[in-house]
């Protein structure tokens, strides 16, 4: 994925949408900050071993209800109400997730994000991360770079941090449908970890979209990933100067109407790009192990 110039014709001012998802964003976040500690009503989610608690649908409440007062038309894919229809013929569609990291919330994990995304016809325009922990915000709009917590630009330095330029720190994500003895994701884990200094699964993707935004970590690798994770953090990291392909080394087109099998992505600094392709290529999605054909 290449940030390019969102069109001039797009029905919305994206400064005056990123204040306001800004603004929603941070709001939700000041909810679970407030209410973390609290009971937390944790309940299962699907058979994947997810959960979802009281916290997700108070601050999923608090976003849509912003949204709908700002743009009442657009349409709204919110992680636990599903699909919220806007005016007939829409194209911007907001996706949120007011939670991202429950199963660390669950376990009293400090590490989960609020993200939200407006798209234009399925392709991201504007992302946003708040971490409610830290109390940081980073946003991003599709052309126009990044801004981090103070408000400046956000770009990764040019080179990584010392003793990481052979030996990277990468983090790891995956869908919920993924089960446990996946021969991909295996073997695809298995690969990169001997090529990294360390592989994070943090269960919060947004939070490690902003990492490699800031170059705290230095490459990504998501597998079946879930689409409401992507868009807000992808964006935040390509504005600030992360590269994403797909993981047979395909370019990387990102948009909320393609299955979960087309989202696979590697997203690292440039410079890393091409050695983690050399490996995540190689493994065949029929059954894990085998080497594709060169």
């Amino acid at each position: 994925m290449r940030p390019t110039t969102p069109s001039a014709a797009l029905p919305v001012d994206l400064s005056e949408a990123r204040r306001v998802a800004v603004e929603a964003a941070e709001a939700a976040g000041a909810l679970l900050s407030a209410r973390v500690d609290g009971p937390l009503g944790v309940r299962p989610k699907g058979a994947g071993g997810d959960v979802v608690t009281e916290l997700d649908t108070a601050a999923e409440d608090l976003i849509v209800g912003r949204l709908r007062a700002a743009y009442p038309g657009h349409r709204i894919i919110a992680e636990e109400s599903g699909i919220l229809d806007g005016a007939p013929g829409e194209d911007m569609v907001w996706l949120v997730d007011p939670l991202d990291g429950t199963n660390n919330v669950a376990i009293g994990m400090p590490v989960y994000a609020v993200g939200l995304a407006l798209c234009a016809r399925a392709e991201p325009v504007l992302g946003v991360v708040h971490d409610p922990v830290s109390g940081r915000t980073w946003s991003a709009v599709r052309g126009r770079g990044a801004l981090g917590p103070d408000g400046r630009p956000l770009t990764l330095a040019d080179r990584p941090r010392p003793g990481r330029e052979r030996n990277p720190l990468l983090a790891w994500t995956q869908g919920h449908q993924v089960g446990a003895g996946d021969p991909v994701a295996f073997a695809m884990r298995s690969a990169l970890e001997l090529r990294c200094a360390r592989m994070l699964q943090l269960w919060a993707p947004l939070v490690a979209w902003t990492m490699l935004a800031r170059g705290d970590i230095d490459g990504i690798v998501g597998y079946l990933p879930e689409i409401v994770d992507l868009p807000a953090g992808m964006l935040v990291a390509a504005e600030a100067g992360a590269q994403l392909r797909r993981l047979d080394g395909a370019p990387y087109e990102l948009g909320i109407d393609r299955p979960p099998s087309e989202l696979g992505f590697v997203a690292a600094r440039p410079e890393l790009l091409d050695r983690l392709l050399e490996t995540t290529a190689k493994i065949d999605p029929r059954d894990g192990c085998a080497p594709v054909a060169r």
